[in-house]
């Protein structure tokens, strides 16, 4: 039998118009699906009613796919799809296995030849790289920064030293109840003239994005407690401009 394919559905970010964020082709294709896996059930069936799924709400089978499944949970969970029924993948938001527990299932689907479908939607971390004017040719994501506060500056310190070292953009997020310690460090750690963009709910009517280099941050400091946000900081060597101001701070 041949097997099905796994779609990987994108969801949006938060709330708002999904005309705007999620393509009519994607769309159309989740609506057309009758098995779905998910990190949060609930948050994908209130998704599923806005993309006008054609099976009734109550008859859509739907499994949890989140941090705490067993690995040996997975190939039940790709069963449906090794049976010849096309099955869709949505994570909490934004693409699924970027960042997400998705990615374990897709590498089995692989695994198991099942065709793999990515479709179109929104990434906060590319979105936040588009955005930001640093480096797109060379990045990394290091998804969420050690929570302790020593680890975490030590973390920073050598971000900060990979990204002038390697021409390198790093990316980086946090839980949003902790942004506001998180950007604290941030700009009591680089250099003056290291540039960082803060990308806060992106998508969403009050998205807010600005790189600023630090000494410039240390001026005026966003708002981002319990915002989404992407952090991405930058450091190059680069000649001073003339007329350029000379930043405070740190040097070197």
């Amino acid at each position: 039998m041949q097997p099905g394919r796994l779609y990987l559905i994108p969801v949006a970010l938060g709330e708002g118009d999904l005309a705007t964020v999620i393509p009519e082709q994607v769309r159309h294709i989740a609506a057309s699906l009758k098995t779905f896996i998910a990190e949060n059930p609930k948050t994908a069936r209130h998704y599923l009613k806005f993309f006008g799924i054609a099976t009734p709400i109550q008859e859509i089978r739907m499994f949890t796919l989140d941090k705490h499944t067993p690995a040996e949970e997975l190939e039940n969970l790709l069963a449906p799809a090794l049976a010849g029924e096309d099955v869709g993948l949505m994570s909490e938001a934004g693409c699924p296995a970027v960042a997400d527990p998705g990615a374990r299932l897709v590498r089995l689907a692989h695994r198991w030849h099942v065709r793999v479908v990515p479709l179109v939607g929104p990434s906060s971390i590319l979105l936040a790289l588009m955005a930001s004017g640093m480096n797109g040719q060379r990045f990394v994501f290091h998804g969420y920064l050690p929570a302790g506060k020593a680890e975490r500056i030590k973390c920073i310190e050598e971000l900060e030293t990979e990204s002038r070292f390697k021409d390198q953009t790093q990316i980086f997020i946090e839980t949003p109840y902790r942004n506001r310690q998180l950007l604290a460090d941030l700009v009591a750690t680089c250099h003056s003239s290291t540039e960082l963009c803060i990308a806060s709910n992106l998508t969403l009517t009050d998205e807010q994005i600005a790189t600023r280099t630090i000494g410039e941050w240390r001026e005026n400091l966003p708002e981002v407690d319990r915002k989404p946000t992407v952090f991405l900081l930058y450091r190059k060597e680069r000649q001073r401009g003339p007329g350029r101001p000379r930043q405070g701070g740190k040097s070197g």
